[in-house]
């Protein structure tokens, strides 16, 4: 089934009128305690949903307890860990993750990410760095393909995208 083998972690996450606890099990609505616990650890999200006044019993969604965009985002990477898919599309999916959260979030991605395919779309060159292949879009077209290492060293218009990250001035809509 198409739905159970493809997890999908989108840069604008939705969360349902419901428990945190329910809304990281959503995908596997039987899992355990232990299961979700252990997804909202890996997703960096365990200690702020412990000091959510009911815990993993507290409500979220509209009318709800209402969360940052980095908090949502850790929800979102929680749920896709337990539905455990064979397939992980990741889109843009630390964007609203605070820095100093960020690098704690992606050893918990590269340990998710092991032994499945998982599609990466980031803007980050840490993130970018987790993946076996990076392919480099321009206008829908791809222009480059290598690891991380290889287009930094090897490929002029990979590490101008970067740099022009790094400057948050660039005017080109570039996705890696």
């Amino acid at each position: 089934d198409l739905r159970t083998a493809v997890g999908i972690v989108f840069e604008e996450t939705f969360l349902f009128h419901d428990s945190v606890f329910d809304n990281i099990a959503f995908a596997q609505p039987d899992a355990s305690p232990e299961v979700v616990e252990r997804a909202a650890k890996l997703a960096g999200a365990h200690d702020f949903i412990l000091e959510l006044p009911h815990g993993y019993a507290t409500i979220l969604g509209e009318r709800g307890y209402s969360l940052s965009g980095g908090q949502r985002q850790r929800i979102a990477i929680a749920r896709a860990i337990v539905s455990d898919p064979r397939i992980l599309v990741l889109d843009d999916a630390t964007s609203a993750v605070d820095p100093s959260k960020e690098h704690e979030i992606r050893q918990a991605m590269a340990t998710v990410m092991k032994g499945r395919t998982t599609i990466v779309i980031a803007h980050r060159a840490g993130t970018i760095a987790l993946a076996d292949s990076v392919v480099l879009l321009d206008g829908g077209r791809v222009v480059a393909v290598g690891t991380h290492e290889e287009l930094l060293l090897n490929d002029e218009r990979y590490q101008n995208v970067l740099a022009g990250w790094q400057e948050s001035d660039s005017d080109t809509e570039v996705d890696i």
